[in-house]
């Protein structure tokens, strides 16, 4: 292959020996599983870059009848440390005896972009008029509130309680509409070149010092990471709201959690005018806690939808919507004792500097 070609490829491509070692890696793949390719020459493919997919068998199979070998949502780097579903391409690699051409490819995310457009959409037709009933309800909740504090100073102890839980039931509803009415006047990002870094460690250091104290929270950054576009203080609340409920979710005795940020130069996808956009910065939130329900993961970013008791439902509707006006996408992934939320960002213009410099 012209050398010139390969290098320009923009997905990652592995050739492979007839004994399923890595013979040569395209600079995409480097980048993708941010390793050199001098360091992986030899080593095997299930060692390193399907360490996570058993797939030998149908490999082998490919090989020995010379066809191709497809194969969807194939988690390609290692499952423990953020590997990403790919799909996957096998051929015969011509000129070699055995040799395997592999092209990986993000799986399609069209479907679900717009699927999650649609609910957006449907979940701020929803917040809107959950707003103006709030605004509603408010007041007749005050008046009640009133009515029962005048009443329990003529009562004996034993009545009184149930005036107090009339207050305190009455107070946890006018909390619950004052989020609902933050949730709609959220203003639109503010577009400024934000080190998405500095505003990890403040959602760490904040953490650390209030609902996570009990909590182990590792970073594992990036370094080269270039700058996103938008409002700090907005992906702040996301990154905090994040933090909080894998806090939350955790063993009163503490819990771990990793954050994690890499280049993932090949995830885009398909806006309302049919361009594909890049999402190149990827955070990642994991904690070690018990896992989402199952029969909410697919509904976890929607109004309401909460798997907490007593929980409003709005923290992860709120971080949807600030990672979408971002024009960022949002996807978790959930099992019992490992939980990962990941964020995908477009990178800032490069003639834009960082405001904070």
């Amino acid at each position: 292959m012209d050398r010139a070609l390969w290098i320009s490829l923009p997905s990652p491509v592995v050739l492979i020996g007839a004994d399923d070692c890595v013979i040569d890696m395209n600079p995409a793949g480097e980048s993708f599983l941010n390793v050199s390719c001098k360091s992986l020459i030899g080593k095997s493919l299930w060692d390193t870059v399907l360490r996570a997919a058993p797939m030998e068998g149908a490999m082998q199979k490919a090989r020995s009848s010379h066809s191709t070998l497809y194969i969807n949502d194939v988690i390609v780097g290692d499952a423990g440390k953020g590997g990403m579903a790919y799909n996957i391409q096998v051929a015969p690699l011509q000129g070699t005896e055995g040799g395997m051409i592999m092209l990986m490819s993000p799986r399609e995310l069209t479907t679900r972009i717009d699927t999650s457009r649609t609910s957006h959409s449907a979940a701020r037709s929803a917040i809107g008029m959950s707003e103006m009933l709030a605004h509603e309800i408010k007041n007749p909740l005050a008046g009640i509130t009133g009515a029962a504090q005048l009443l329990s100073m003529n009562l004996s102890n034993g009545d009184r309680e149930m005036t107090d839980l009339i207050v305190e039931e009455t107070r946890r509803i006018v909390k619950l509409l004052d989020q609902v009415e933050m949730f709609g006047n959220l203003q639109p990002p503010e577009q400024k070149v934000v080190n998405i870094h500095d505003v990890l460690n403040r959602a760490r250091r904040s953490a650390l010092v209030g609902f996570g104290a009990h909590m182990t929270i590792a970073e594992h950054y990036d370094p080269s990471l270039p700058s996103t576009l938008g409002d700090a203080d907005q992906l702040l609340q996301v990154i905090q709201n994040l933090l909080k409920n894998a806090s939350e979710a955790a063993d009163r005795r503490g819990g771990h959690i990793d954050i994690r940020t890499y280049y993932e130069h090949s995830l885009r996808v398909r806006r309302a005018d049919g361009e594909h956009a890049p999402l190149p910065l990827q955070i990642e939130i994991i904690d070690d806690g018990p896992g989402l329900p199952p029969e909410l993961e697919n509904d976890i970013f929607e109004p309401f939808v909460s798997g907490k008791e007593n929980g409003t439902g709005l923290g992860l509707a709120l971080v949807a919507k600030i990672v979408a006006d971002h024009h960022g996408w949002l996807r978790v992934e959930s099992e019992p004792g490992k939980t990962m939320f990941r964020i995908s960002l477009p990178r800032a213009p490069k003639h834009m500097k960082d405001h904070t410099e």
